[in-house]
């Protein structure tokens, strides 16, 4: 595909459609964005962080035309939405607040010399982001690289171009400098000659197992470091201990969020058995009272996923899962509508041999399993080729920290789903990638660690 189309996935009709970005303008970009890069390594980031701060307050005013573009596009509900926006902006604040410290020289102790390293920006960054969280994703490798001084091209999922264009046109009006985050609509062709390109000097990749694979591939030939966030299918650990109130908040949305379009959200919900009815009728309950509509009106809580093309093949995994012996607890009944309404569902009995056991499931289906003990469960848990995040739902806090120690994943969460702020790093291990976002992990992606050491004295 390189045709970038927004098409409303509650009625299936397009809206708007993008051209793909001819040579000249990408090269014109990448020119701009070096330019830029060059510019910025002779100044000093408090600029940089009086700029950001702009931005965030620019994507607070701005709010209801994100808010609307993004639910138009990827049909997530509308009060989604407008939290992605808020969060977006908080994430800016904390880079324009604390970025400044965090790129400080480190010093380092040594008997050689005095000795320290400074931290410094590369150069022009890809960007190759998603369309579950469009402005989230973009803003998550964006507002720390702006503080760096790396600019941003950027390359947004085919189904929410509008959504690209507008961050860009909001970041550019609240003062960014040009060349900070460029939007451009290039096809798989062009995107490889952009990494190639001697002018940029990272890769930063949200997205699919297949995509990051093509893309690594691509910046490793050429020597680019690269970032990759890819699929989770997170275990979310119930244990006997576990709170029964604070067990039936946290799965309130653990499953809906988004429609399940998350890649920390807890597809494998792993219950030792005292608890195991209790999840099974709480999913139930909570699948069961969803009311599918407009996602831009405030009573639905049942959105479209993204696409007609999501919901079917989510659609063909669940097959594939029943007719390998799942069995389906609970169905939401029929939707009529001609949006992408997938009907969310509870499955169990899923055994090794099931061809789903190992696949990520991106929408509100809820897998069950019942094990015995924790060490049953740290077993299932890790038993995948992904290990992106995780939960464990217990009333002994030592007891849930030993057991988040054991699982192979990049993140977990206590008592709670999934959870994302400035402050936190966002990645994961095995085939859910590598490299870490937000946080002074994410900000030191593409930074180079440049050591400096002074041994005159030794030389005198």
């Amino acid at each position: 595909m390189s045709r970038y189309q927004s098409i409303n996935p509650y009625t299936n009709e397009e809206f708007a459609s993008y051209d793909n970005s001819t040579a000249a303008q990408i090269d014109d970009a990448i020119n701009l964005a070096h330019a830029l890069y060059k510019k910025w390594r002779h100044e000093n980031p408090e600029t940089r962080s009086r700029q950001l701060h702009k931005i965030a307050d620019a994507l607070r005013e701005h709010e209801d035309d994100l808010a609307k573009m993004m639910t138009l596009e990827m049909g997530k509900l509308l009060r989604e939405s407008r939290e992605e926006v808020e969060l977006c902006a908080s994430i800016c604040d904390y880079y324009a607040k604390n970025g400044v410290k965090m790129l400080a020289p480190t010093p380092i102790e040594s008997d050689l010399g005095n000795a320290y390293y400074l931290k410094q920006s590369t150069g022009v960054i890809m960007a190759c982001e998603p369309w579950n969280f469009p402005l989230y994703q973009v803003i998550r490798v964006f507002a720390p690289n702006f503080i760096v001084g790396n600019p941003i091209l950027l390359k947004h999922a085919h189904n929410v171009p509008g959504s690209a264009a507008l961050t860009a046109k909001i970041i550019r009006r609240a003062g960014a400098p040009e060349g900070s985050l460029i939007n451009l609509y290039p096809t798989y062709d062009q995107l490889s000659d952009i990494i190639a390109d001697p002018r940029v000097q990272g890769v930063a990749l949200t997205g699919s197992e297949r995509g990051g694979s093509a893309v690594a591939e691509a910046a490793g030939k050429n020597l680019k470091k690269s970032t990759m966030e890819l699929g989770g299918n997170d275990a979310f650990i119930v244990l006997d201990d576990a709170d029964l109130q604070v067990l039936r908040n946290v799965l309130g949305d653990a499953r809906t969020y988004n429609d399940g379009q998350v890649c920390t959200s807890s597809k494998r919900i792993i219950v030792e058995k005292s608890h195991y009815e209790e999840v099974l009728h709480t999913l139930k309950n909570v699948f069961s009272n969803l009311q599918a509509g407009d996602p831009l009106e405030a009573d639905t809580t049942l959105p479209p996923m993204n696409s007609e093309r999501a919901k079917e093949k989510l659609e063909a995994q669940v097959k594939k899962a029943v007719d390998a012996g799942a069995e389906i607890f609970y169905q939401y009944p029929e939707i009529d509508s001609k949006g992408a309404f997938f009907r969310p569902v509870i499955l169990t009995n899923i055994d090794k041999e099931n061809p789903i056991y190992d696949e990520e499931l991106f929408g509100p289906v809820a897998e069950v399993f019942v094990v015995d003990d924790d060490d049953d469960a740290i077993q299932l848990a890790n038993d995948s080729s992904y290990g992106l995040g995780s939960s464990v739902i217990s009333n002994d806090i030592e007891r849930a920290q030993n057991v988040a120690a054991q699982i192979e994943t990049g993140m977990t969460v206590i008592n709670g789903r999934w959870i994302t702020s400035g402050e936190l790093p966002f990645g994961g291990v095995k085939k859910s990638g590598y490299g870490r976002e937000l946080s002074d992990l994410g900000m030191m992606a593409f930074v180079n660690e440049h050591l400096v050491i002074d041994v005159t004295k030794n030389n005198q």
